[in-house]
């Protein structure tokens, strides 16, 4: 039986980890430019700089939810069509 899903469509959990990496990116830049005046000798960045780093572990995590729900919908598929 050929699979009725189009090649362009969205897998229920596609737009979440879309929006993780997008998050976890914003927050790699964070912490390279909050990290770099370490590095270089200046004057560090406020503490309030450093919260904007976890955004990199809360992209991981949305990613990782998308992930899962991807998995859960394809089982849920994959036991409808037996």
């Amino acid at each position: 039986m050929p699979d009725k899903t189009q090649t362009n469509s969205a897998a229920p959990g596609d737009r979440l980890v879309r929006a993780g990496a997008i998050v976890f990116f914003i927050g790699a830049v964070a912490t390279l430019v909050t990290v770099a005046p370490l590095f270089l000798g200046t004057t560090p960045f406020p503490t309030y700089m450093f919260g904007l780093s976890m955004l990199m572990a809360v992209g991981f995590l949305m990613a990782g939810a998308g992930v899962l729900r991807s998995v859960a919908a394809g089982r849920r598929q994959a036991r409808a069509g037996r």
